[in-house]
């Protein structure tokens, strides 16, 4: 393995590390090993160390699950102060430690992300949705998964400057309303998947405005967003031909008779129709009874 074959060339010999560097060692050897590992392999010497920093500032992609959830703040301040070419940036459920102070600079200098997950990130404030937005023009995916902290005028500066946003993650954003919601789908019709689950606070109204602006919608996550009805989703099933997945459960206010329009088409959803679900609710009750036939 590549991380063998580093241990075994030690500096000394002189091997390893007289390949040229940017051509070879980082393109082509260092991109397979975890990012645990770079870390030890700094330690080995000052000219690994060297080598690892330029790997580092060299990164495409960073993820912080590579090395755990228990990464020390300074060590990500570290990790990432040199680097300017970062494309994907994935921080989720970091929210003991990450603020915007760290994370505000790292956004200022990396203009080509097109992919970022900020599942869970809790300290964080609007100002590093404003800071996305003015740096990140290419974005194409952004999870902000129970950020409560993302209000109204925060995502409107994102529709503002990311309008090739293909998916956007907003699930227990609770501030936001159908207001905020129509005024990103109107700017970002190339939205391809939108999750809205467990804001209680969207309706009909943002449902209908995503219908009408995003031809290209493939997913929509309504999971526990109570003031949906039927009628928005049969808007949703007049103007999404692509539609391939819609989330509604609990959403107490949408029946079948809407479902089955997408139903029909193929479309899955997370909702069984009614028959099925009393019979399985009946199993339920009388345990398993072989005269109920379950092809009715």
């Amino acid at each position: 393995s590549p991380w063998h074959l580093m241990m075994s060339l030690t500096p000394s010999r002189g091997c390893l590390l007289d390949l040229p560097w940017e051509d070879i060692l980082v393109p082509h050897i260092l991109c397979h090993l975890p990012l645990q590992q770079l870390l030890s392999l700094q330690r080995v010497s000052k000219s690994f160390q060297s080598l690892i920093q330029l790997y580092l500032a060299n990164m495409r992609c960073f993820d912080s699950s590579q090395i755990g959830p228990a990464i020390p703040r300074a060590a990500f301040v570290n990790l990432l102060k040199d680097n300017e070419v970062l494309q994907q940036l994935a921080l989720q459920n970091c929210s003991d430690w990450l603020t915007d102070r760290e994370l505000l600079p790292v956004i200022g200098q990396n203009h080509h992300l097109y992919q970022i997950q900020l599942k869970g990130c809790a300290q964080l404030s609007r100002h590093a949705l404003v800071a996305i937005s003015l740096s990140c023009p290419n974005l194409r995916q952004l999870s902000l998964a129970h950020c409560e902290w993302v209000d109204s005028l925060s995502l409107r500066s994102l529709a503002d400057h990311c309008k090739a946003l293909e998916a956007v993650d907003l699930t227990a954003c609770r501030q936001l309303k159908d207001e905020a919601i129509c005024y990103l789908v109107q700017k970002c019709s190339r939205l391809k998947s939108l999750s809205l689950a467990v804001n209680a606070n969207v309706g009909d109204v943002a449902v209908e405005e995503i219908a009408k602006c995003c031809p290209e919608l493939e997913h929509l996550d309504l999971t526990g967003c109570l003031r949906v009805k039927n009628d928005s989703i049969r808007v949703l099933a007049e103007y999404c031909p692509k539609l391939r997945s819609l989330k509604v459960k609990h959403c107490h206010n949408v029946a079948e008779s809407s479902l089955s329009i997408l139903r029909s088409r193929g479309v899955e959803l997370d909702v069984e129709p009614p028959l099925q679900r009393a019979l399985v609710l009946l199993q339920d009750v009388v345990g398993f009874a072989p005269f109920i036939n379950l092809q009715i």
